[in-house]
């Protein structure tokens, strides 16, 4: 069955000719990617993707892995994982089936009917401090579906998709070496560290 995707809206809540509201078109016109709400601007997930959410500190782990990743966004302490919508659904079954379980807490999704902080796109005026950015920006004229890691990919030799299980595995895998680093070192989650990610300091 085609699952039909509503046409993307921009934000009813931007103020016309605000920063807000022309990057709402943007996200509209070159990605098909529905925003809405103001300072912040939020994307609206459960439409064209879904977000992995992981402390930052494991989320670069992540990267430095070289697993295939979608679209990637850093917001404060927090990195997310752009994947195929419908797989903040599909994560539970997954960390149960990786034997992960309650042994990753710290990985969570936003599905349907979730928002998540929309970065300024490459070529935007930047935001506020603190607020999100692209690691690594999603491509305008190229269809969202095919980049996004997607449980259909798992196994697969071929495509472009890179594989959620996969994903979800290094993500749980980095989130729990965080964790017992910082149960070992007496640091809490969500403190500052130093050296553990690609920037001279780090959340996680």
């Amino acid at each position: 069955m085609t699952r039909t995707v509503p046409q993307p809206r921009s934000s009813p809540d931007a103020a016309p000719g605000s920063a807000d509201a022309a990057l709402a078109r943007r996200y509209a016109r070159e990605l098909g990617w529905t925003a809405a709400g103001r300072d912040p601007l939020r994307l609206l997930t459960g439409e064209s993707f879904d977000v992995l959410e992981l402390p930052a500190e494991a989320g670069h782990a992540v990267l430095r892995r070289g697993v295939r990743t979608g679209p990637v966004l850093l917001s404060g302490t927090r990195m997310g994982l752009l994947v195929a919508a419908g797989g903040a659904d599909e994560l539970p079954g997954l960390l149960d089936w990786l034997e992960w379980g309650p042994l990753a807490p710290d990985l969570t999704a936003v599905g349907a009917g979730g928002r998540v902080t929309a970065p300024p796109l490459p070529g935007s005026a930047g935001g506020s401090t603190g607020a999100a950015v692209w690691l690594r920006p999603p491509e305008p004229g190229r269809g969202p579906e095919p980049a996004l890691p997607a449980l259909a990919g798992f196994g697969s030799s071929g495509g472009d998709a890179p594989d959620l299980v996969r994903l979800v595995d290094a993500a749980a895998t980095e989130c729990h070496r965080v964790r017992l680093s910082h149960a070992r070192s007496g640091v809490p989650t969500g403190v500052l560290t130093r050296g553990s990610a690609d920037q001279p300091l780090a959340f996680s």
